[in-house]
């Protein structure tokens, strides 16, 4: 009564009219609303980790996709005189970086050799001819892994061939054939008679064939020659190339002009000394046509010569492709069953979870086995895929039913039953898209934990999947782990691959259950 007194007691001139923009009334609605996976995407982008995870993911499924494309070699192409070629890249061919050399540590025998290969040739083996001699007589220096095949060993072809090789060099000015050493001349160790490297004079100490050293520290030439006036020797190829090894015109012997041999006659062709290099170059550009210019490998190579770029990106596709297909099926097939498990409950759950029990109780390199005997190991993958699918629904199958018995009593659930909604319509259209989240988080942690499993089991070699142009991480793995002490690259990329992609999963897993959690819908504003 007091306060209503007061009020009355209030002068006119305190009063005053409001203004219609005082006036505050219900607005519309500015902000457009925010359904539920826009909701999760924004969460999921607040998440520095799994974006930086789901970026990485990206850039290894664009190089398991476009991978392949970008190289001449394919899985099934393999040299194995180019075995464990170091990893070259042009971009760092100026330095001691990933330039296709390795540090090399030898003797003088095998040192001389290098040297006189890279004399003869004109390509560097020792790369700068830099080495380091110690006080026991270990040379030390970088070898060129490229180059440094040499000539290996005496090589025999058609008489077809051998003229196409000529005309091969003189249309491109690139020298394959080198002068060869008469058969009487050459080093008198069995183990060492049909080795090209070596041009040069030899001589035996201790059953160890070792060069014979000019005044000059070079070697001394051994090729066979023959004087104009004798003409060519009978057991000779005529050589009518322009490419001459330099001076060869100038050369006198007992007064008289002399050639060098480049080819001997043998039973089916003839008989040369081919640097090797050269004559790869020569076989896939002018025989074989299959777009491989010069050998470059920019991963190396294995020790069966195939390129492990190829063979990485190859495998990491296969890896890929096969764990999406069994996390889809699985995802598909465990999503209807733990569905109808969930909802109807009762006898009908508790029978199907004893299947599920049966079955989840069957180990699985034991399917693996018996499919192996029954189906033969030519169909390796299939058999990989069943046994992965046998058993691999059954964890979706788990989720799926736990959802359903979270919310299939919720009170929306409830209302549409009693407006008369069917069961599918329950099933599927309120109680399933509420599951969808942990599924789907679910099937993004299978597809890495489906590529570890084949990983695991191709690189214990109980699957075998390299076949044709088919291979995968886990085969990569374990091919590189006989060539760890001399060429380490061979296993520490596939590694690194496996690395990057179960860390990445990780991160980008865990940043799909925090973004499709209900109960954070709406938070972080």
């Amino acid at each position: 009564m007091e306060n209503a007194k007061n009020f009355n007691n209030i002068p006119k001139e305190k009063f005053q009219f409001a203004q219609k923009s005082d006036i505050s009334h219900d607005k519309k609605l500015e902000t457009k609303p925010v359904g539920y996976f826009q909701d999760a995407f924004r969460r999921f982008c607040k998440n520095k980790g799994a974006v930086v995870g789901g970026i990485v993911i990206l850039f290894l499924l664009l190089f398991a996709i476009i991978g392949p494309f970008c190289t001449p070699y394919s899985v099934a192409y393999y040299d194995t005189t180019f075995s464990t070629i170091e990893p070259k890249n042009k971009l760092f061919e100026n330095t001691n970086f990933w330039d296709g050399c390795r540090e090399k540590q030898t003797g003088f025998t095998t040192y001389f050799e290098d040297y006189a290969i890279g004399l003869e040739t004109g390509n560097p083996v020792i790369k700068n001819g830099e080495y380091t001699v110690s006080d026991d007589g270990v040379y030390t220096y970088r070898y060129d892994t490229y180059y440094g095949t040499g000539f290996g060993r005496y090589r025999t072809v058609t008489m077809e061939e051998y003229k196409d090789i000529q005309r091969y060099q003189d249309e491109t000015g690139r020298q394959v054939i080198y002068p060869t050493v008469k058969l009487s001349d050459r080093p008198q160790a069995i183990q060492d008679k049909a080795r090209a490297n070596l041009y040069y004079k030899t001589k035996t100490v201790n059953g160890k064939t070792q060069p014979v050293v000019g005044e000059d520290g070079n070697p001394i030439l051994n090729y066979w020659t023959y004087s104009a006036a004798d003409g060519l020797p009978s057991s000779a190829a005529e050589y009518t190339s322009k490419m001459r090894i330099e001076g060869e015109n100038g050369i006198l012997k007992n007064g008289e002009q002399t050639f060098y041999v480049y080819g001997r006659v043998v039973s089916g062709g003839v008989e040369l000394r081919t640097n090797y290099y050269e004559y790869y170059c020569y076989q896939h550009t002018q025989v074989l046509k299959d777009g491989i210019e010069e050998p470059y490998f920019l991963f190396g190579t294995t020790s069966f010569g195939k390129d492990i770029f190829t063979c990485l990106s190859s495998g990491a596709r296969f890896s890929f492709l096969f764990a999406i297909a069994v996390a889809v099926v699985n995802l598909f097939v465990g999503a209807i069953y733990g569905s109808i498990a969930g909802y109807y409950g009762g006898k009908i759950d508790l029978i199907m979870e004893r299947i599920t029990d049966i079955l989840g109780a069957v180990p699985t390199m034991i399917i693996i086995t018996l499919l192996k005997l029954h189906m033969g190991s030519s169909s390796q993958a299939l058999v990989l895929f069943i046994a992965f699918f046998m058993t691999g629904w059954i964890g979706m199958s788990a989720t799926t039913r736990m959802q359903f018995y979270r919310f299939k009593n919720q009170e929306y659930v409830l209302a549409a039953r009693t407006l008369g909604a069917k069961d599918r319509r329950l099933m599927f259209k309120h109680i399933f898209p509420n599951a969808i989240g942990t599924l789907v988080t679910s099937c993004a942690l299978v597809i890495p934990s489906m590529i570890y499993s084949e990983t695991n089991l191709s690189y214990l070699s109980i699957i075998n999947l390299e076949a044709g142009n088919i291979t995968s991480v886990g085969t990569m793995i374990a091919a590189g782990q006989r060539d760890m002490m001399i060429a380490p690259y061979v296993a520490l990329f596939p590694s690194f691959f496996l690395a990057l992609l179960m860390l990445s999963f990780n991160l980008f897993g865990n940043g799909l259950r925090d973004a499709f959690n209900p109960s954070l819908r709406g938070s972080e504003g």
